[in-house]
C-alpha cells in the first residue's frame, strides 16, 4: 500500500449543501453548507451536542439527512449505504473483534469483500507497516496497548484504500502522553498518503495542532470555518472566541472605554503582560489596573485571573513572571491595541 495522492488537491471530497438531521423536534444539524478539499486533514470541533459527530454519520451513511444534499468527490450519496460509499470510519472504542488476532482483524472487511486469503493478508500487512505494527500479526486486542489498538482500527480502515477517513474522536480513549504522539503519527500519516481525513474532536488542541482547517460547531450549525490560525486569532463571535482558547470577550462598551471601537471583541490571555501598579506600560499599550483574585499554576505558564473595575480579565504569563503573585494584590494588566480583534455584532 504505497503512499499516494489519490486527486488534484483542489478537488472537493465531502460536500453538504443545506444538509439537515432531525431526531423528532430536535435539529441536531441545522442547514450546514460544508466543502472538504481532497488531501486535507479537516477537523469538525465543537462540543458535545453540536452535531459534528452526526455530520459524519451522515457522511459515513450512519444517517441519513432529511433535506439537504451530501456528495463524496462529486457523487450524490443519498441513500446509499455506508458499505457502498468510499470511506471508512475509525471510532473510539476502537471496535476490534477480540476472538481475531490481529492480522485476522485488519483484513476482515478484504474477506467480506470476497477477497482471497493470500491477497488480504498481503493488503492487511501492509497496512499493519503504515502504523508500524509488523510483528504483531499474531496477537489478539487484548494483548495489546491503547495506542497499539487505536493503530490496529487505523489499518483496519485504510486496508480497504478509501477516499476519505472518518475520525470519531479516536484518540479520547488515550492518556495524554500517547494522545500526543498519535497527534504527531496521525498527521504524519495522513501526509503521507494523501487522502482526506475528517476528524471530529471536542478538545480543542487536538484540532489546532493536527488540521489544516477547523469547522466550529454550535447548536446544530457551522459558525466558523478557517484555518487553525484564523479560527484562534480571529474568532468570528464570543461562542467560538470563549470555545477555542477560552478568549476574554469585552463587549462594546468596555472596548469603547479601552481605546477601541464601540464594538464585540476578543482580546487573547497570551496578549496581557501583568505588572505591579504603577509600571510603566508598553510603548502605546493598553493599561488597567484591578486586584488579583486567582493564580493557576500550569507548568512553564500561570494563569491570572484579575478584577478590573467592572470587568474580570484573564492573562497567561510565563510562570516565572508570576511566581510571587498572590491573590488579593494590586495588579496592572496592559496590552497592545492590535491585540484586540473586532467580532460579529450579536443579534
Amino acid at each position: 500500500m504505497a503512499a499516494r495522492r489519490l486527486v488534484p488537491e483542489d478537488t472537493s471530497a465531502v460536500r453538504f449543501s443545506g444538509v439537515t438531521r432531525h431526531f423528532g423536534s430536535v435539529k441536531a444539524v441545522d442547514g450546514v453548507d460544508l466543502d472538504v478539499r481532497a488531501g486535507e486533514f479537516f477537523a469538525m470541533l465543537g462540543p458535545s451536542g453540536s452535531g459534528k459527530t452526526t455530520c459524519l454519520r451522515l457522511v459515513a451513511g450512519f444517517e441519513q439527512p432529511n433535506a439537504g444534499e451530501i456528495s463524496i468527490f462529486d457523487e450524490p450519496v443519498a441513500g446509499s449505504p455506508p458499505f457502498q460509499r468510499a470511506v471508512n470510519t475509525v471510532f473510539q472504542d476502537y471496535a476490534l473483534f477480540p476472538h481475531l488476532n490481529i492480522l485476522d482483524n485488519v483484513a476482515y472487511g478484504l474477506r467480506i469483500r470476497g477477497m482471497v486469503r493470500s491477497e488480504r493478508e498481503k493488503l492487511a500487512r501492509e497496512a499493519l507497516g503504515l502504523v508500524k505494527l509488523v510483528g504483531f500479526e499474531g496477537r489478539r486486542p487484548s494483548q495489546l496497548s491503547g495506542g497499539q489498538r487505536q493503530r490496529v482500527a487505523l489499518a483496519r480502515a485504510l486496508v480497504n484504500r478509501p477516499k476519505v477517513l472518518l475520525l470519531d474522536e479516536p484518540l479520547g480513549a488515550l492518556d495524554l502522553k500517547l494522545r500526543e504522539e498519535m497527534q504527531v503519527e496521525l498527521k504524519t500519516l495522513q501526509r503521507a498518503l494523501g487522502l482526506t481525513f475528517i476528524f471530529v474532536t471536542h478538545d480543542q488542541g487536538e484540532a489546532l495542532s493536527m488540521s489544516d482547517r477547523v469547522a466550529v460547531f454550535d447548536a446544530g450549525r457551522i459558525v466558523q470555518v478557517g484555518t487553525p490560525e484564523e479560527i484562534y486569532e480571529r474568532p468570528r463571535n464570543r461562542f467560538v472566541a470563549q470555545f477555542v482558547g477560552g478568549s476574554n470577550v469585552l463587549e462594546p462598551a468596555i472596548t469603547a472605554r479601552l481605546g477601541g471601537q464601540p464594538r464585540l471583541a476578543s482580546l487573547r490571555p497570551e496578549a496581557i503582560a501583568v505588572q505591579s501598579v504603577g509600571a510603566a506600560p508598553g510603548d502605546g499599550h493598553v493599561h488597567v489596573d484591578g486586584i488579583c483574585i486567582e493564580v493557576q499554576y500550569h507548568g512553564a505558564m500561570r494563569r491570572v485571573i484579575a478584577e478590573c473595575a467592572s470587568i474580570r480579565l484573564a492573562a497567561l504569563v510565563p510562570a516565572t513572571q508570576a511566581r510571587n503573585l498572590l491573590s488579593g494584590e494590586a495588579v496592572r494588566l496592559s496590552w497592545s491595541p492590535a491585540s484586540l480583534h473586532v467580532m460579529e455584532d450579536e443579534k
